[in-house]
């Protein structure tokens, strides 16, 4: 692999970006600015983004001093710091680093990965983690996408989630997982809940009082057990690997509605026996899970950011349950020979503290964890950081804690999407 060192890359504020060759750039561990390991950059992955930073400068390290700059707007000249959206299926190892101005605003709920520049391209700190080409951007067509949804809402003109996922999912907020519906391929979304027994730090769906917008709003309406098992069940009898999977970044909690997706498991389950049935899920109703694994729930994707419960509660809030709970459902998730998953939000410098990967280890060993989603955290990095308050505690870098974890654990999954149990 080649050790490569990129140029720091910043904006003019009107979003034309440039290298500035002087100066490396740098990323940020937690709340530490640290430099980027060489074999660690890539080239941004087709289907990134970049984006300014409004209200923070850019830092570098002055090739020449070895010293940490901070650029800053000279005469006319602005300079805004900059950060790169990575496509799915990659978790990044760095934020980017910049320095903030007062009365800057709460950034946007995206990842915000440091990037450079190197012999004529862009390059991030991250590593493809799975495999699977599903929401590759070069999968999805759209002549192919326009029709399916006009086939799609052909098919079924009275059927609110079907109408919900073509209008709202795919052709509004261009789901991949929607689109994937429309063409009849993998993983297919099943939105139910409207309300949450959480208040996450950074929900994508509802924010109050926090300034920053949600990134989509939430279903308005709760489809009946009928209206899902007619268009989930085709989806499982003829997509390849096919995953149909409640819980969705257009919902709340689907567990608020537990008992509509027992009857919906159940009525699936009466028509096929094929594909998986899965709940992305906090996993906060342990005997609501129970009662799905015995209806035909076949896996669990549970959502953590930290296995240390004062973290976890931290960013999730829970209302009326507890991270006890969870992991009670987890527990008997396993006990009934259901799959596990961590869905793990991750965040360099807080999700590779030595602390927070000794937790980790000692829940996969004590629950049998099937496998880890490393999935990137999208909120702003300074104010995840005041609200965890973590510990002064240097992190091991995340690609050496998926290495660990790896060598460590050779029967556990690592990847970024459900999978076909």
């Amino acid at each position: 692999m080649n050790k490569i060192n990129p140029s720091l890359i910043v904006s003019d504020g009107c979003g034309n970006v440039v290298d500035i060759e002087e100066y490396n750039a740098v990323g940020m561990s937690g709340n530490r600015i640290v430099d980027i390991p060489p074999d660690e950059w890539i080239p941004l992955p087709n289907g990134s983004q970049l984006m300014e930073l409004p209200g923070r400068l850019p830092v570098g390290r002055d090739r020449d001093s070895g010293e940490i700059i901070t650029l800053e707007t000279d005469g006319s000249e602005k300079v805004v710091a900059v950060a790169a959206f990575v496509a799915p299926a990659y978790t990044v190892g760095y934020h980017t680093a910049w320095e903030t101005l007062p009365e800057a605003p709460v950034l946007p709920l995206y990842a915000y990965t440091a990037v450079g520049w190197h012999h004529g391209q862009f390059y991030v700190p991250a590593l493809r983690i799975d495999g699977s080409i599903r929401q590759d951007p070069s999968q999805f067509n759209t002549n192919r996408i326009n029709k399916a949804a006009e086939t799609v809402l052909q098919k079924y003109p009275d059927n609110r989630l079907a109408s919900h996922l073509v209008k709202n999912c795919a052709l509004t907020y261009h789901c991949p997982a929607a689109l994937n519906y429309l063409l009849n391929r993998w993983e297919m979304p099943l939105p139910t809940s409207q309300v949450c027994n959480s208040a996450c730090l950074g929900c994508i769906s509802l924010q109050k009082y926090s300034g920053v917008c949600s990134a989509q709003f939430r279903i308005d309406f709760t489809p009946t057990a009928a209206e899902i098992v007619e268009i989930a069940v085709p989806h499982l009898e003829t997509a390849p690997e096919p995953v149909v999977s409640f819980g969705q970044g257009c919902e709340g909690e689907p567990l608020m509605n537990a008992k509509l997706l027992i009857d919906t498991v159940r009525g699936i389950r009466k028509r096929t026996s094929k594909g998986t049935i899965n709940l992305n899920t906090n996993a906060s109703l342990p005997d609501r899970i129970a009662e799905l694994r015995d209806a035909g729930l076949d896996s669990m994707r549970v959502s953590i950011n930290s296995v240390r419960n004062k973290f976890y509660n931290r960013y999730f809030r829970p209302k009326n349950y507890s991270y006890d709970d969870v992991l009670k459902s987890i527990r008997i998730m396993k006990e009934k020979q259901g799959f596990v998953s961590i869905n793990l939000f991750v965040f360099p410098g807080f999700t590779d503290q030595p602390d927070e990967v000794m937790a980790l280890e000692d829940l996969i060993r004590e629950y049998h964890i099937d496998m880890i989603q490393w999935r990137n955290l999208n909120i702003d990095p300074e104010w995840y950081w005041e609200e965890m308050n973590p510990p002064e505690q240097e992190g091991i870098g995340i690609r050496n804690m998926i290495d660990h974890f790896k060598e460590n654990f050779p029967d556990l999954h690592h990847g970024y999407f459900n999978p076909t149990t």
